[in-house]
């Protein structure tokens, strides 16, 4: 009897979680026509926390969602301060509010909290017991999905 190789079992373990996300109602939330095509990110991180996100869903399902929530969500990463935030609890963990005031270069604790307003109300971050901001470990992999395709967008990971 053969053994697996890596390949083969990296694939079955993808295919496993695209079936426990469907019948988790993450794949599809509502019966939707197949367009016939299908939009898929994935992200694994290791610092500063673990995690593995795959996400796969067809176009048409995405489409037909209601454009307030995901608006805010962009709107959220599209001020350049909340960017700089986002950017540094992504790549360092939770954070306290001076040095994320640093990060986003901003001038006072009232800008500040303006912007984590919107950070937080749209679901990116959220504040711990101990008054420290992290990513929402659910928003992690897609915030930075978003900051990648929008470098992409931009032109900025062509050489």
């Amino acid at each position: 009897m053969s053994t697996p190789s890596d390949d083969d079992l990296h694939t079955r373990v993808l295919d496993l979680e695209r079936r426990v996300a469907a019948l988790e109602g993450v794949e599809r939330a509502n019966a939707v026509e197949p367009s016939g095509g299908s939009v898929e990110y994935r992200g694994r991180l290791a610092e500063p926390v673990e995690l593995e996100w795959t996400i796969h869903v067809d176009p048409a399902r995405v489409m037909q969602l209601d454009d307030g929530p995901r608006a805010d969500v962009l709107a959220a990463l599209g001020h350049p301060a909340r960017a700089a935030v986002v950017r540094l609890l992504a790549g360092e963990g939770p954070q306290n509010a001076a040095a994320l005031q640093a990060a986003a270069g901003l001038g006072s604790t009232g800008q500040l909290y303006h912007h984590l307003k919107s950070l937080t109300s749209c679901g990116l971050v959220e504040q711990d017991k101990r008054g420290s901001y992290r990513l929402r470990a659910q928003a992690t992999i897609p915030a930075l999905v978003l900051l990648t395709a929008a470098s992409d967008v931009a032109g900025q990971l062509r050489p």
